[in-house]
């Protein structure tokens, strides 16, 4: 008599092995969700940033004002300054100190719109932030106040997420240029909120 083996799975083996797949998609896909926008809002608040530290340093580089200012345009091959953050902001060297990318002032970095599901509340109309060639705030340039405060907000506003932290963050500029990300509840709050 020839005996043939059979390998594979059994009907019971298999219903066990999908319901597991399951339980662990249903309680997964929630925590992808949380995960990402974490993970969207975080980067967008070290853009911010990281932006600040590089145009501090820059303008100590290169003895120069270097401004950073909000630009819909940040991509273009002569970008404007004006509008909101969402849409991207340059950070470039304004030799002439007007808060104006003149043609021959270098664009020291760009950054691109930011996320859709993200909204940046700023306090007044200010849109850009001047650094003098010392690595100081420049203040007020044209009767216009420059960037101190800008909260970061998507759909979820300002909630405690994981860790104890807030869903939103602030980033908040002192007049001498330093910036600094706070995720505290009640730093959002006392900053505007969402």
């Amino acid at each position: 008599m020839n005996i043939r083996t059979q390998s594979g799975f059994t009907l019971y083996e298999l219903l066990t092995t999908m319901l597991i797949v399951g339980v662990v998609l249903a309680l997964g896909i929630p925590n992808m969700q949380s995960f990402r926008q974490n993970s969207t809002m975080t980067a967008a608040a070290n853009d911010l940033h990281s932006s600040f530290h590089l145009a501090r340093s820059e303008a100590g580089r290169a003895k120069n004002n270097i401004t950073i200012c909000a630009s819909a345009d940040s991509t273009a091959a002569l970008p404007t300054c004006g509008g909101e953050l969402e849409a991207g902001w340059v950070v470039f060297e304004d030799r002439n100190g007007d808060i104006v990318i003149d043609a021959g002032e270098p664009i020291v970095r760009r950054f691109p719109p930011m996320s859709d599901d993200l909204i940046v509340n700023t306090a007044g109309p200010d849109d850009y932030f001047s650094y003098a060639s010392t690595g100081l705030g420049r203040g007020n340039v044209n009767g216009t106040p420059p960037l101190a405060t800008m909260v970061l907000c998507d759909n979820r506003g300002n909630i405690r997420g994981g860790g104890g932290k807030s869903t939103a963050r602030v980033v908040v500029v002192t007049p001498l240029g330093r910036a600094t990300v706070l995720a505290d509840e009640g730093q959002v709050t006392f900053h505007g909120g969402c």
